[in-house]
């Protein structure tokens, strides 16, 4: 067996375009270290992003690419993932345990902004990461509800300082409704709200998290104001339906955001067609592209667009979302789509961050 080159193999594996990620290998440094032996070679990598799923074609394109160089060869692809933190724009102390912050966001209500927050967080957990769930929705929490937390469920104390946020599908996860009971209405006015809010942020003892997804309420309101103030948000995403009345309100939102300089990631078209449940047909009800032509119109992602299918409103309801439901149908493979394509764009952003110089300005 020939020997490889393995100055080329190197250069071959720097030039290698990642999919997700849309840049070299070298340039994402994800390259661990590259090795020639006897029966082949062993590249080794670690991806900045969450896409354990995507790994094994990952490999195959990769072997692919490597191919005319390695021949017969074994070549030994193994991928590692670390998530970073990425740096927000404002000096905030930064929550214990969390690595990056998501704010999932909609102009309105009605929209499937919960549903589409519970099976991203399960998407990307699927993909690798570590993941939390904050149901900021004070007045309609819904979160414990769709992750199948039994009613009556309480989060232990930790020191009687903090709450263990309660474990579900692997995700850990902090509502208002572990705290009163179900049927209990939350008349409170803003204050008691913001208050509440940075109880739950501050009094949770968050565990490793590569992501903590906060579930918003619809508008821009009190708590979105306390949460831009008080707490490091790493990015926003907004959810929108296609038609014009939800991308009036999910522009509002996204103006929001940018007033209070956090970033917003891209943008998920819920309810993009309805599939009918007896015949398969599909049809945009709402309207086409007004997600695509909102995400264009802003210069973010269009991270992606799930249908109006009543198999994940059911999951939904039943605390089985969707992702876990159903891992191998085309409506979890969605999902999982979007949670890489959003972890990877997060990647991008800290690498961005991380190469911008400081610029001090003094006074002569």
């Amino acid at each position: 067996m020939p020997q490889i080159n393995k100055t080329a193999l190197e250069q071959a594996v720097a030039d290698f375009i990642d999919p997700w990620l849309g840049q070299s290998l070298a340039e994402a440094q994800a390259i661990e270290g590259i090795d020639v032996t006897p029966e082949g070679a062993i590249v080794s990598l670690c991806l900045p992003y969450a896409g354990a799923c995507e790994h094994q074609q990952l490999r195959g394109q990769l072997a692919a690419a490597l191919a005319p160089l390695t021949g017969d060869a074994v070549v030994d692809i193994r991928i590692t993932q670390a998530i970073r933190t990425t740096p927000t724009q404002k000096q905030l102390p930064g929550l214990a345990g969390v690595r990056n912050i998501i704010a999932i966001a909609s102009g309105k209500g009605g929209v499937g902004k919960s549903t589409t927050t519970t099976n991203l967080a399960l998407a990307l957990r699927a993909q690798g990461a570590r993941v939390g769930v904050l149901d900021a929705d004070i007045y309609g929490p819904s979160q414990g509800m769709m992750l199948g937390v039994p009613s009556g469920t309480r989060p232990e104390s930790a020191d009687e300082k903090y709450f263990l946020p309660i474990e579900a599908h692997g995700i850990q996860v902090m509502s208002m409704s572990f705290l009163v009971d179900d049927d209990t209405p939350m008349v409170w006015r803003g204050p008691m709200v913001s208050g509440a809010l940075q109880q739950l942020l501050n009094q949770t003892l968050w565990q490793d998290l590569d992501y903590l997804l906060i579930d918003m309420p619809p508008g821009t309101g009190d708590i979105q104001l306390t949460l831009s103030q008080r707490v490091p948000v790493t990015a926003a995403i907004i959810v929108t339906t296609p038609q014009d009345i939800a991308l009036l309100d999910a522009r509002k939102g996204i103006e929001m955001f940018r007033k209070v300089d956090i970033p917003v990631l891209g943008v998920i078209e819920n309810m993009s067609t309805h599939i009918c449940s007896h015949c398969g047909h599909e049809e945009a009800i709402f309207g086409v592209g007004g997600g695509e032509k909102l995400a264009t119109d802003y210069d973010c992602a269009l991270l992606g667009q799930l249908p109006l299918a009543l198999a994940i409103r059911e999951q939904a309801d039943s605390g089985v979302a969707t992702v876990v439901a159903d891992p191998e149908g085309p409506h979890a493979q969605r999902y999982l789509e979007i949670a890489c394509r959003a972890s990877a764009l997060l990647a991008r952003r800290q690498q961005q961050s991380r190469a911008m110089p400081n610029i001090a300005i003094f006074n002569d």
